[in-house]
């Protein structure tokens, strides 16, 4: 029989020989024998296989295909270790909005911008390191002077595309033509506290971005900071959100930086936040590994051309994309756990917390208060029964 890899999935050499399957966003990791025969099978010819419980595995979830399938496959190249999963596309600082919260803050001069030359470089440069996924950011990513042109090259490559927005911009014919595999949007509160936070009307409007995104049938992923105005709201926003079929919703604090600086009455204390960390759902956009910090297989890149292990560390940047992505990668080197001074039973699963909140924080440890708070490290109590803790990257 004749067999061939499906549309929707790519091999990908990270630190094992692995398939990824871009629409249900699952990374398979391969023995020798099951990487060559895929190899094959991702050829025009296809491969040659006697049906098998493995033959019958990858028909099931979508890896294989006794159809013939016509694509570009990307070049397999090892990747460095650590693989650079994930990237973190920063492609304007303009924005609709003037949240409250935002970490850009008030930019002097022109805002930035990448170019669409700039954008398609940094996208090959990230599929031949075998990246797996692209989140494209603002600002307000809709605001790019040239988004239809960024929009119309997006499925050349073969990675995961995750559109962040604030969805303001969003109806049901933009959906239709968005070129990625899911949207996520700010949500952050119910309708009271998320436009005291984002504006009068926002909260509507970006309920109606999920609902016309959903009917375009791209999946949704929702993103929610914590602040005093929606404390009320979290066990209403869980039931809401699961019963709407949201993929993911990601709950942070943020971080206080840009706006938040000015803006005190967003502020909230670890002893008061921190325990909301404990709701959310789903696997979360920067997967780690053990023994390491968070933002293992994570890079991002700034509207102004700097390269940074995060956003946050955009004044800190290690290099620019004129040097190559590749070259900035290797200058970022991985917080292991072991070199925290924090050591408690929960360090594995909280992955330190966000390391650069922590260093805001100045605590004497270098801990990240608001997720000890969400394992009640502080007053040595068991996580409160009912809510599941997930490990999340540093900025949903």
């Amino acid at each position: 029989m004749k067999y061939f890899l499906s549309g929707e999935s790519v091999l990908k050499w990270l630190e094992t020989p692995s398939v990824y399957h871009l629409r249900k966003d699952d990374l398979y990791e391969l023995d020798h024998e099951a990487f060559e025969f895929l190899k094959n099978c991702a050829s025009d010819t296809g491969g040659d296989a006697e049906q098998s419980e493995f033959i019958d595995y990858c028909l099931a979830e979508g890896i294989l295909t006794q159809d013939r399938v016509s694509k570009r496959h990307p070049s397999l190249v090892k990747s460095p270790e650590p693989s650079l999963r994930y990237l973190e596309l920063q492609i304007t600082d303009r924005c609709n909005l003037g949240c409250g919260h935002c970490y850009i803050g008030e930019k002097e001069g022109n805002p930035g911008e990448l170019s669409v030359d700039q954008i398609r470089n940094i996208l090959e440069e990230f599929e031949d390191i075998q990246g797996l996924r692209v989140l494209i950011t603002g600002g307000e990513p809709l605001v790019h002077s040239r988004f239809e042109e960024l929009n119309e090259m997006l499925p050349e490559f073969l990675f995961r595309k995750v559109l962040f927005t604030n969805g303001l911009l969003l109806n049901g014919t933009i959906c239709r033509i968005l070129n990625v595999e899911e949207i996520q949007i700010s949500i952050d509160g119910l309708e009271k506290a998320h436009d005291s936070l984002r504006g009068g009307g926002t909260f509507r409007s970006a309920m109606k971005a999920i609902q016309s995104a959903m009917d375009a049938g791209l999946e949704v992923s929702v993103a929610t900071m914590i602040h005093p105005e929606n404390l009320p709201d979290f066990e209403r926003m869980n039931i809401l959100f699961q019963n709407m079929g949201i993929k993911e919703w990601a709950v942070d604090v943020p971080c206080t930086t840009g706006r938040l600086r000015k803006n005190r009455k967003f502020h909230i204390s670890p002893e008061e936040g921190g325990r909301y960390l404990r709701y959310g759902f789903g696997g979360g956009f920067h997967s780690g590994a053990s023994g390491f910090a968070c933002g293992l297989h994570l890079i991002s890149i700034m509207a102004n051309g700097t390269v940074a292990k995060c956003t946050f560390y955009a004044d800190a940047h290690v290099g620019k994309i004129g040097q190559g992505l590749k070259n900035c990668w290797k200058k970022i080197v991985p917080v292991r756990l072991d070199e925290l001074a924090c050591d408690c039973s929960y360090i594995d699963a909280c992955r330190g917390g966000c390391r650069y909140r922590a260093q805001l924080l100045g605590d004497p440890l270098g801990r990240d208060l608001y997720k000890c708070h969400s394992y009640d490290i502080m007053t040595n109590e068991e996580p409160a029964e009912g809510r599941i803790i997930r490990e999340r990257g540093c900025r949903p």
